[in-house]
């Protein structure tokens, strides 16, 4: 039984916290987190086995290109720097107008507002990753300030990360207050949450880390920061998009997904992409709720499409 308040209103303390905490737990109580990691791990070799050939295909690269979220997030970076990477994207709406442009340039938001204001291509999206990326080990207050001030410089799409640390600590409600928080600041800029699958553990902590953040208004779920030692799998990939489809049939709120860091090779993003299409189906098929989270992928895909090594970006 909690105690009175202190200041007489004969209100109990833990009420809204009860109540907050019970919202938590009847959505979880909607799903199943009975999975055994060894049979993702299964499927997840079936499909790569058996679907991944057929869509390496010229079209099917056109369009991963099309979902390329182009990232620069190192403690190098400066004006100079993100500016010829912008120009760059720039560039490449003339020197290849028959290919799609990536779908966002992300940086970090002090550089928000030179890539909104130097980006020439339109629909190239202005993205920043906030709220104290990539540890989300800051003050509230300061993630939301943060947030507010990439979206007043102009950033239309948004990455923050779940707090990895009370989410493992079992305290949901920290958890989802943050990132319902920092939705409320975006408003109507589109938030992808950042689950740093690697440090999860556990197939079904990944899908409770899924479902939590898609209830607390993420826009997107994304893998992985790319700062931690395992990014993103395609284990991981699987069981978010499984999350994805319970979570749309559910609510019918449709949900995007972004597998980021470690995708190094055609190979990777083909099973990134066939993942998502086999789980999500034609739908889902779109740069909108489809991206992809490298750099590297850009070049690898041109040089691909053009049969010899092209270093563009």
């Amino acid at each position: 039984m909690s105690e009175n308040c202190s200041c007489g209103c004969g209100h109990h303390h833990h009420d809204k916290e009860e109540q907050l905490k019970s919202m938590y737990e009847q959505a979880l109580a909607l799903y199943d987190f009975n999975i055994k990691d060894e049979d993702v791990k299964e499927a997840v070799k079936r499909i790569i086995a058996e679907k991944v050939p057929e869509n390496n295909t010229p079209e099917v690269k056109k369009f991963m290109f099309g979902s390329i979220e182009l990232t620069t997030l190192t403690t190098q970076d400066s004006a100079e720097s993100v500016l010829k990477l912008v120009e760059k994207v720039n560039d490449f709406a003339h020197e290849y107008p028959d290919m799609p442009h990536v779908a966002t340039i992300v940086t970090y938001p002090r550089f928000t507002k030179l890539v909104s204001e130097s980006c020439e291509v339109e629909g190239v999206i202005p993205t920043c990753v906030s709220g104290a990326f990539p540890s989300s080990q800051a003050l509230m207050e300061i993630k939301v300030a943060e947030t507010a001030l990439a979206i007043k410089d102009g950033a239309k799409n948004v990455d923050i990360v779940m707090h990895v640390g009370e989410f493992l600590a079992g305290d949901y409600e920290t958890v989802c207050d943050e990132i319902r928080e920092q939705k409320a600041t975006c408003g109507q800029v589109p938030m992808k949450v950042i689950l740093e699958t690697g440090d999860l553990g556990t197939c079904a902590n990944i899908k409770k880390a899924s479902i939590l953040a898609m209830y607390s208004g993420a826009d997107y779920i994304k893998t992985s920061t790319g700062k931690e030692k395992v990014s993103a799998t395609p284990e991981a990939a699987y069981v978010m998009c499984q999350a994805i489809k319970e979570y749309f049939q559910k609510t019918g709120i449709r949900i995007g997904f972004k597998p980021a860091g470690g995708i190094n090779s055609m190979q990777d993003a083909l099973t990134y992409y066939t993942i998502y299409k086999e789980i999500l189906g034609k739908d889902w098929l779109n740069n909108y709720y489809f991206r992809l989270g490298t750099s590297r992928l850009a070049n690898l895909v041109l040089s691909d499409l053009e049969g010899k090594e092209v270093k563009f970006f």
